[in-house]
């Protein structure tokens, strides 16, 4: 009812809510660039929470439960526990074949829950239900975030 009554009332409801609208997208944009600036390490040192490391990625689809007692499910990588203990969170960007790029269902945030025999260095193993799916993904190179390493949360990015 308040609108309905005056034109100037409606122009500045509209100002007012393009304006809301242009400083939340700027703040978004704000903070995507500040993510997109990490430069990708290729250095032997360990990682640490919020660096962009190059990994290879493979995937995985046998198994009941993980290295840490959980019960395997999407969301769960295997890593070295070396360079990535258990309990870390990483968002893999990007994964690439020469020829062709990875669907997008397959970059996200994942935990690492499990450890495997051949799973060393800067590799990691995506869980996956179907193993057509983990098939299909084959070996490819990754770029990972490191966003949290280990249990700890004081080691968050």
């Amino acid at each position: 009812m308040f609108l309905s009554q005056s034109l100037w009332r409606k122009v500045i409801a509209t100002a007012l809510a393009a304006g809301t609208f242009v400083m939340l997208y700027e703040g978004t944009v704000i903070d995507s660039r500040r993510t997109a600036a990490v430069p990708i390490s290729d250095d032997k040192a360990p990682p640490t929470a919020g660096a962009r490391l190059r990994f290879t990625a493979t995937a995985y689809c046998k198994g009941q439960t993980t290295a840490s007692g959980v019960g395997v499910t999407a969301g769960i990588v295997a890593a070295d526990p070396a360079l990535l203990p258990e309990g870390s969170v990483i968002e893999v960007n990007s994964l690439s074949k020469a020829d062709k790029a990875l669907p997008e269902q397959f970059h996200g945030i994942y935990t690492v829950l499990d450890t495997g025999p051949a799973v060393n260095g800067r590799h990691i193993d995506i869980y996956m239900w179907s193993c057509n799916d983990a098939l299909a993904l084959g070996r490819r190179d990754a770029i990972v975030t490191v966003l949290r390493l280990g249990w700890n949360p004081r080691n968050s990015r």
